[in-house]
């Protein structure tokens, strides 16, 4: 990324350090809060490297047009996947302050929480953690990689490794992240449980990696060999893309609340009404209008998806959503009486943030911004 790529990285490199020491300050003086920060900021930051992995795999079997011109940023998402695994230590030390499943007290009181301790255990939680950070570390190696021999050679067996990886793939993730999802977000909470969270997590995560993607090259479109192929016609791909996964995000969670709620199902009703209470209603409505309703009436239009400014205020407003829609997922579990902002929320979203990024340009200073010696790479340039 050059100059612009040097001066992020500084920026997000002298912002994480105060803000990093600042969690540690958090830590000491109020641990429990501390620990309710992390994990919201970790999850936000984490979406985006697995949402990557997701769009990495779905553009080696596709070959859009879109992915020559977003590929790189996304391969640089998931090469943060061994920092991220770092980053969840403090998530492990701190399952005592935030797992009701970690309680005794709660676990002899609450019949369901104590049947649910054959899985929900401290070394379960660990070893789960483990191989699922294992799994996406290596998918994520071999995508870097192969994409790197593909670029260094005229072979064409760097791009059928790819291909042959992505299919599978495609299905581990989903699949992996519904133990991530069980595991560190809904044994938050005592008795909730939904089969269709895990799937909306993953949503959410490509639709805030795509935000991203979009937005990064917007501001990098104009370099070359950038600006061969960042036309008009990519961002109206990438708009239409971003307009299919809005969609589908708000399909997924208005089923999941219709299913829960026209059944009547007292357990899992109790993890809506904790999310729905005082002012955590006003977070629902700015959820539905900036996650779903005005990206969802602005996308639906061919012009403002080929104007690059307005694309990526959508894309922006998205990517800002998301971050509120992280927080309100953890936030409530803890908060049940009302909306509480601390400053731990903001230390440690800048702290990991900055991690995140310093590392995310570190790798997209590597190799070029388009990829080199696809076979199908022609296809992507005008003629």
């Amino acid at each position: 990324m050059n100059t612009v790529g040097f001066t992020f990285k500084r920026i997000a490199f002298f912002l994480a350090i105060p803000a990093l020491i600042a969690c540690v300050v958090g830590w000491i003086v109020s641990p429990q809060q501390f620990f309710i920060s992390y994990t919201f900021a970790f999850l936000f930051w984490f979406g985006l490297s697995l949402g990557s992995l997701g769009w990495t795999m779905i553009h080696h079997l596709t070959g859009g047009r879109w992915g020559y011109a977003t590929r790189r940023f996304f391969e640089a998402a998931i090469s943060s996947l061994p920092l991220l695994a770092i980053i969840f230590i403090p998530v492990i030390l701190g399952m005592r302050a935030l797992y009701p499943w970690m309680d005794a007290t709660a676990l002899s009181a609450d019949e369901i929480l104590h049947h649910k301790q054959v899985y929900l255990n401290a070394p379960a939680f660990v070893a789960r953690a483990l191989v699922l950070f294992a799994i996406w570390i290596a998918m994520a190696r071999l995508l870097t990689q192969w994409s790197a021999e593909q670029d260094a050679t005229s072979n064409l067996e760097p791009t059928r490794k790819l291909r042959k990886l992505s299919g599978p793939g495609l299905v581990i993730y989903p699949l992996t992240m519904t133990f991530a999802a069980v595991d560190w977000v809904m044994s938050l909470e005592r008795d909730w449980f939904s089969t269709i969270f895990p799937i909306l997590i993953c949503i959410g995560q490509m639709l805030s990696a795509l935000a991203l993607a979009i937005l990064l090259l917007a501001v990098e479109r104009r370099r070359t060999p950038l600006t061969q192929i960042a036309d008009p016609e990519i961002f109206h791909h990438l708009g239409n893309l971003l307009l299919t996964f809005t969609m589908l995000w708000a399909y997924l969670a208005f089923a999941q609340l219709l299913v829960i709620w026209s059944g009547d199902l007292p357990h899992e009703i109790s993890w809506y009404l904790h999310r729905i209470a005082d002012g955590w209603k006003v977070i629902v409505i700015l959820l539905f209008l900036f996650h779903f309703l005005v990206p969802f009436f602005l996308l639906l239009s061919r012009g403002n998806k080929r104007r690059v400014e307005i694309l990526t205020a959508i894309a922006a407003t998205i990517l800002v959503a998301h971050v509120v829609e992280a927080w309100w997922l953890i936030a409530p579990s803890f908060y049940q009486t009302g909306t509480q902002i601390s400053w731990l929320d903001l230390a440690a979203f800048i702290g990991i943030g900055g991690a995140w990024f310093t590392f995310f340009v570190r790798h997209l200073e590597k190799r070029a911004l388009v990829p080199r010696n696809d076979p199908r790479f022609a296809l992507a340039i005008p003629t």
